[in-house]
């Protein structure tokens, strides 16, 4: 239940009218695509935490992140409150930067990783020094998903 009154605070029902457009940059310097809504902070400090580890980003801001998640295959299982495009994978929630890293570079076959939910703790979410155990989980065009990283 908290979660929905979090993701709902991060969203709005009308439909965005933005375009993915993922950019086949280096690992080095990737440029990451974020959509997320404009009112919502720990969006903000996730943004931050990419740029602090080398990413490039464009953060768009839009009514409701809900299109983006559907037509990338994010169910609502793997949801959190935005959602980001990287060299042709998707990242949604609160992926740590060293995560989306991993994968630019070891390429897997797999469509993206999600941190579902919002759990406390993870780039974005710090509350303190409360942290949240959580995974990293990526999930193929079929739905399939596996741990990719777990933080305990």
């Amino acid at each position: 239940m908290l979660f929905v009154i979090l993701l709902s605070a991060c969203d709005s029902p009308q439909a965005p009218t933005a375009t993915t457009t993922p950019d086949p940059n280096t690992v080095s310097k990737p440029l990451i695509t974020v959509y997320k809504s404009a009112t919502c902070s720990c969006c903000n400090r996730w943004v931050s935490h990419l740029e602090k580890n080398g990413f490039t980003v464009k953060a768009i801001d839009v009514p409701n992140v809900t299109p983006y998640k559907q037509k990338s295959g994010v169910t609502p299982a793997l949801a959190s409150c935005h959602t980001a495009f990287v060299n042709g994978y998707v990242v949604e929630g609160h992926v740590p930067a060293s995560d989306i890293k991993r994968m630019l570079k070891q390429k897997p076959d797999i469509k993206g990783l999600s941190v579902p939910a919002m759990p406390v703790g993870t780039p974005g979410m710090e509350m303190g020094d409360q942290k949240d155990p959580y995974d990293v989980v990526s999930f193929d065009k079929n739905g399939k998903t596996k741990v990719y990283k777990s933080y305990r």
